[in-house]
């Protein structure tokens, strides 16, 4: 869906971390992506997206109901740096692998960078280099800590002003509905469609208009 609306935005993607499902799908991808204002159309995805569909793993073709996290972070600017104590920082290297699991480079390609103070967990296995991929993974979690500290001035701010919400898995911002019935929802603008097929082919501008215009209010 999301490279889908990339395409159409002609935005630049990269795939800096892929790892595929158990059985089928993928579990969790990390992309880095370019183009003109596209963190201020992105950033409307940030939250937890709900599915409810009919699995075709189950043999009783019974409606599930899934979830998945979306994180969207702007990188950092080259001259907005966050120090990171080496005492603080854990770095492993390993095998970069592909779809199915092969190999994809016989030398310790792939990192992961580990905050310990934070457990925030950066791989990036995108580059044949291990210098770039630690680069890369570098910026992301310098990214990530930089977004877990506005996150937390803000939560103050609220407290401060009694805005306080819990977060949790019921909080999602977005239902997906693909059976009994078709329907998109957004949960915060109540911005909606039925046209479904659309969106999951990555037309979502409308979604993120809707999103724009609800923040000004």
């Amino acid at each position: 869906m999301y490279l889908r609306f990339c395409e159409q935005k002609k935005y630049t993607v990269e795939i800096i971390d892929r790892t595929v499902g158990a059985e089928a799908g993928i579990k969790s991808v990390s992309m880095r992506i370019s183009g003109r204002y596209a963190y201020g159309y992105l950033k409307s995805e940030n939250g937890m997206h709900r599915l409810v569909r009919i699995s075709p793993f189950d043999a009783e073709s019974m409606r599930h109901t899934s979830f998945a996290l979306v994180e969207v972070i702007p990188e950092l600017p080259e001259t907005e740096d966050i120090v990171i104590k080496d005492e603080d920082l854990r770095m492993d290297f390993y095998h970069s692998s592909g779809p199915g699991g092969q190999n994809v480079n016989k030398t310790s390609s792939a990192v992961r960078l580990v905050h310990i103070p934070t457990s925030i967990i950066v791989t990036c296995q995108s580059e044949r280099s291990q210098h770039q991929n630690r680069e890369i993974a570098m910026k992301v979690l310098k990214a990530k800590l930089h977004h877990l500290e506005q996150e937390k001035r803000d939560q103050e701010e609220k407290q401060l002003k009694g805005e306080t919400h819990q977060a949790g898995w019921g909080k999602q911002i977005r239902s997906y509905v693909l059976q009994p019935y078709q329907l998109v929802k957004d949960h915060r603008t109540d911005y909606e469609t039925t046209e479904i097929d659309k969106v999951l082919d990555g037309e979502l501008t409308g979604f993120m208009e809707a999103y724009l215009r609800w923040l000004k209010k």
